[in-house]
């Protein structure tokens, strides 16, 4: 990462692993190191930081109706496709997500929160990309930039993110079994965290 990004990571909030998320999604690879600080922050931006006058950055609110309008587009999308992949996925294919869901769940028996996040995005569009459409991929990333995940400090702490972690081998294994019915169950209870233990919008 380079001087000028990492002049605009000492401006944001401790938000942690939403920081990293951000910079690594939002900018492109190869990002040249002598851009300026106000180009990258036009670059991060894209609603996802707002200026703050005199201070710098911080990363913007996420409202309650606006958590509740992208779960419902992401449950829109995410479950028919991931469901209709316990009919069309090689094993081969599941079986190479595996990796990343155990490490989902070592970071989050660890409380390594940045690694949590950056293996749960690798598996979930990981396992978006076997359905072949590209444009679904971009979708949902933005998606899932935009209903970030907040508290997750607190839950790793109490114990309550280990159970969303294995979800991820739970699903793995009922796409495997061919079980369409428990595909669908288990994507639904899993998105469901989105608005239930993680969300906590920052005020």
């Amino acid at each position: 990462m380079n001087d000028s990004i990492l002049t605009l990571v000492t401006f944001l909030p401790a938000v942690g692993a939403l920081v990293r998320e951000v910079i690594r999604d939002v900018l492109p690879s190869g990002f040249p190191g002598g851009l300026p600080v106000t180009e990258t922050v036009k670059r991060v931006r894209e609603g996802l930081v707002e200026t703050v006058s005199n201070k710098g950055f911080r990363v913007t609110a996420v409202s309650e109706r606006q958590l509740d309008e992208y779960t419902h587009i992401r449950s829109l999308i995410e479950i028919p496709v991931v469901a209709g992949l316990a009919a069309t996925a090689r094993p081969t294919d599941l079986a190479a997500l595996r990796p990343d869901a155990e490490r989902i769940v070592t970071a989050a028996e660890s409380g390594d929160l940045i690694g949590y996040v950056e293996a749960d995005r690798r598996f979930h569009l990981g396992l978006l990309a076997l359905a072949g459409n590209r444009h679904l991929l971009d979708v949902v990333g933005d998606l899932r930039k935009r209903s970030r995940l907040y508290g997750l400090t607190a839950l790793a702490e109490r114990g309550l993110l280990q159970a969303s972690a294995r979800e991820h081998l739970e699903l793995l294994d009922v796409l495997l079994a061919r079980d369409e019915p428990a595909v669908r169950a288990v994507m639904t209870r899993h998105l469901g965290h989105v608005r239930g233990l993680w969300a906590q919008p920052i005020n």
